[in-house]
């Protein structure tokens, strides 16, 4: 059996530009990303995928919203919402991936697991909301939202707009990890912790229950690299290569680099926080825990850079 690795896809790289955010525009964005996956497994790879939903998962909370106000239907709340685009975007990638496959006469089977992720409700998050989710506003427009939902919380987002805000809690455990990991034992190509998973909380009767929360998929992502003992975790963006000093005349990008130097860049500043810092800080969680290997890439270049000829390469030394 190969190497496993984690391969994390952002939910922003699945919605389409210029308004084409439908759901067949997000399967065509699909289809196009579980090209590069599907290279990684004929290089012998065994490949658990994990995805984003910042973007869907807003747009199933709108609909609720605007579904209530108008129709009376009753509202869905968040952590439902959550499991909807986890289960709708996991479909997508899994029916993908297995067309892909039959294409190429691969054998490898395919299996979405809706995974819970456990958080506490005493996280700090909770009072202070910071991932964004949905589409993004102008200020006028974002002024008019909160005027509309004083309830919101709206942040200016990297530079491309205003997105409302939600809680974001740290992971404490992934409940399916033992599943998923037989699924791998068995030949699976694995989705899992899709949008960071559902946020649950342990009762003192030791049962489950879901909170209205939206977990950063990098963090749950290292965390089940971390408990299945993935040897490489891959996160996706939108450059091939993490840079420092981003935008600037002294631009660098980063090819190999170790844990010392990356947060040595990391307490520099270097990284913007609604963007490459949850990656980073999710790279030396995972290296710090048991990890071999994070690379940092775009999708078009999972295959180069698995290989090392491409993509942020972060080791231990």
């Amino acid at each position: 059996m190969g190497e496993v690795v984690i391969v994390a896809i952002g939910g922003n790289s699945l919605v389409r530009e210029n308004g084409r955010d439908g759901v067949d525009d997000q399967y065509e964005a699909v289809c196009e990303t579980v090209v590069h996956i599907a290279d990684m497994v004929e290089e012998g790879y065994n490949v658990v995928v994990t995805h984003g939903n910042g973007p869907q998962v807003g747009f199933g909370l709108r609909r609720s919203e605007i579904a209530e106000k108008y129709k009376d239907m009753p509202p869905v709340p968040l952590v439902n919402c959550v499991a909807d685009t986890q289960g709708g975007i996991g479909y997508q990638i899994q029916q993908a991936l297995m067309n892909e496959f039959a294409k190429r006469a691969i054998n490898k089977k395919v299996a979405t697991v809706i995974t819970q992720v456990e958080v506490s409700k005493e996280d700090p998050n909770f009072k202070h909301p910071t991932k964004p989710i949905g589409s993004f506003f102008t200020k006028e427009q974002a002024d008019k939202m909160i005027e509309e939902h004083p309830e919101w919380t709206m942040i200016e987002d990297s530079g491309r707009g205003y997105r409302r805000v939600v809680p974001s809690p740290k992971p404490i455990d992934i409940v399916e990890k033992d599943v998923i990991k037989t699924l791998i034992d068995n030949n699976y190509v694995v989705i899992a912790v899709g949008g960071g998973g559902i946020p649950v909380v342990k009762t003192e009767h030791s049962t489950y229950e879901g909170i209205d929360a939206v977990i950063d998929k990098d963090f749950a992502t290292s965390l089940l690299a971390e408990q299945i003992k993935a040897g490489t975790l891959v996160i996706t963006t939108g450059v091939p290569k993490v840079s420092i000093n981003f935008g600037e005349p002294d631009q660098k990008e980063l090819d190999f680099i170790s844990v010392e130097e990356l947060r040595k860049y990391k307490e520099e500043n270097h990284f913007p926080e609604g963007s490459m810092l949850p990656k980073v800080e999710a790279s030396l969680n995972f290296l710090e825990a048991s990890g071999k290997r994070v690379i940092i890439t775009n999708p078009e270049s999972l295959k180069d850079a698995v290989n090392k000829k491409s993509g942020t390469h972060i080791v231990k030394q």
